[in-house]
């Protein structure tokens, strides 16, 4: 995933591998001490030498690719049908003022829901499996790109519009060459308060009626009193999260660049 371009980006921005490595090392000390200060048996807090020790077994058996693959595949369908579906209906929302005047207030009524609420319906509508979490993660996703989409567009200046017209630019152009890069800034906010939800709900979508994924491995351990593969799929978690971010970055970078608009 961490291809060079990426590191060079992040390095540009000043996130230097050296900080990373020091910080995760600090992280690993205050932890260990926690656990030597505790006096709490290691089988309950496992310590990050237990931790380590857990993630190489579930490495060498394969267990831990095979979760993380289910894991980066419904993430992948959930997340990229929410931020799809909710750029083209925020545009549509923002461009239509009567139609934003109507559906803001089901959007904000709805908006603070949590995914989890839902998983009674979710469940019943598409069953046990795959299904449930793919649909957890689409909520979580959803909501913060349609209303940041939608804001964007309401906000794009008018003379933008006025000077394409008057230049003759057709719709289709208007929207490919005005609207959507004056509003890519608000839509990739949108998209990176996403990526965070989305990312921490499907590990508890993953808690209900799977049998695989990251989130399933965690109630797995749990259930046979393993402390040290919890705490190292946590740690899992967490890393993948922060690669996803920075991959993120990245490809908004990229974009920015390509149309001019990277700051230096």
């Amino acid at each position: 995933m961490l291809n060079n371009g990426l590191l060079r980006y992040l390095y540009k921005k000043g996130i230097n591998l050296t900080y990373v490595v020091i910080s995760f090392i600090l992280f690993i000390t205050v932890w260990d001490l926690a656990v030597r200060l505790s006096g709490v048996n290691e089988a309950l807090f496992p310590s990050p030498a237990s931790a380590f020790r857990a993630l190489l077994e579930i490495i060498g058996d394969g267990t831990l690719g095979e979760h993380v693959l289910s894991s980066m595949t419904r993430f992948a369908v959930g997340f990229i049908l929410a931020v799809t579906s909710a750029v083209i209906g925020g545009i549509i929302i923002g461009w239509f003022d009567i139609l934003f005047k109507f559906t803001n207030p089901i959007i904000q009524l709805l908006r603070p829901i949590s995914p989890i609420a839902w998983m009674p319906f979710i469940v019943l509508a598409f069953g046990i499996g795959d299904m449930p979490a793919i649909v957890t993660i689409f909520i979580a996703a959803f909501f913060p790109v349609l209303i940041s989409t939608a804001v964007g567009v309401k906000n794009i200046p008018e003379i933008y519009l006025k000077v394409a017209k008057n230049f003759g630019v057709g719709k289709i152009e208007i929207f490919w060459k005005i609207v959507f890069p004056a509003i890519f800034p608000q839509i990739t906010a949108g998209t990176h308060l996403a990526l965070g939800s989305a990312w921490v709900f499907l590990v508890c979508g993953e808690m209900i009626g799977t049998q695989s994924g990251l989130g399933y491995l965690i109630i797995d351990a749990r259930n046979n009193l393993r402390c040290d593969i919890l705490a190292a799929d946590i740690v899992v978690i967490g890393v993948i999260g922060l690669l996803l971010d920075a991959a993120l970055k990245y490809g908004e970078a990229q974009i920015l660049k390509k149309w001019g608009l990277q700051k230096e």
